[in-house]
């Protein structure tokens, strides 16, 4: 399932089964967004509203972990293997921007 990134023309080859489970979260992911819009276009209550967005971001934030866990598994790791230690650097920049 490899797939060039626009922003930075890396790839990465995810196994069919980390394929699936990513699509899988985001598609949960996207249907409860789509319940929330729901919510609003019903006037739906503010707390209501409220409460699945966080439900939304906690499943944001478990989607990322998982990424990222995944990322440090394969990328990180092999670059490192292979010599390549500029990916610590990245995986620094990367850990900066997602605990902003």
């Amino acid at each position: 399932m490899e797939k060039e990134c626009e922003c930075c023309k890396k790839t990465k080859e995810r196994s069919a089964e980390e394929y699936k489970r990513l699509i899988n979260r985001l598609n949960r992911i996207e249907g409860q967004v789509r319940g929330i819009k729901g919510m609003i276009e019903n006037n739906a209550y503010c707390t209501d509203v409220l409460i699945q967005t966080a439900a939304v971001n906690a499943a944001l934030d478990s989607f990322s972990r998982e990424l990222l866990s995944n990322h440090i598994r394969s990328c990180v790791a092999d670059n490192i293997r292979e010599g390549n230690d500029d990916v610590i650097d990245e995986l620094i920049d990367t850990l900066g921007k997602l605990m902003k």
